[in-house]
């Protein structure tokens, strides 16, 4: 048995149920624990399992899952030399507890979920937005999140401040298909099509010319 397998084991079973799957890929351990207990495992990990540091917290969202997000903690352990990932399930509209009692350094990373997924963190001592700008709506890290954002600011001469105004751009510069022109992608936007155009676009040698 490799150690991230005796590792995966003996955290599975200190966890009393609370891990319901761990996996092993390109040698790094992933467990995957119930949102409810999540401060159990922490703590534990903290503690007799002796990851003292939290490296990070962020989310992953899947739109299409009915337990929408993932909210992921990697942790570290100096003296077993290896890390170790979490992730608990959250659906949308949902919270889970604030990992603060047991990692102190979670605030702002909780807080950058929260900016980003809209994920709420039960008990956390100031749950508000971090990155964005005050009055910001939507999360810009949901995958259902256009890329062009909800607004623009500009400064005003006239009012000589910074104003808010809506984004007006047709569906089509909203959406990414999550591929370029020379892979074939349906939209082309203004000036990828100067690539098609160009003499030696298939040469190999962009620097030639003809």
């Amino acid at each position: 048995m490799s150690d991230l397998a005796a590792l995966a084991e003996q955290v599975s079973g200190a966890s009393q149920g609370a891990v319901t799957d761990t996996k092993i890929t390109v040698g790094e351990l992933t467990l995957t624990v119930e949102a409810s207990r999540i401060l159990d495992v922490l703590a534990w990990l903290q503690g007799p399992g002796e990851f003292r540091i939290l490296v990070d917290i962020c989310g992953v969202d899947w739109p299409q899952r009915p337990k929408r997000f993932d909210v992921v903690y990697h942790l570290l352990s100096l003296t077993k030399n290896v890390r170790i990932r979490l992730k608990a399930q959250v659906g949308e509209g949902e919270s889970i507890k604030s990992a603060i009692p047991v990692y102190p350094a979670a605030n702002w990373f909780e807080r950058e979920a929260f900016d980003m997924y809209g994920i709420a963190f039960d008990d956390h001592p100031d749950m508000r937005r971090i990155l964005t700008d005050y009055g910001f709506s939507g999360y810009p890290l949901r995958k259902d999140f256009p890329l062009t954002g909800h607004v623009e600011l500009r400064y005003d001469d006239e009012l000589k401040r910074v104003v808010y105004q809506p984004v007006h751009l047709v569906q089509e510069f909203r959406d990414f298909d999550f591929m370029s022109p020379w892979e074939g992608a349906p939209h082309i936007l203004p000036g990828d099509e100067k690539a098609a155009m160009a003499p030696n676009a298939t040469s190999g040698d962009p620097g030639k010319k003809p």
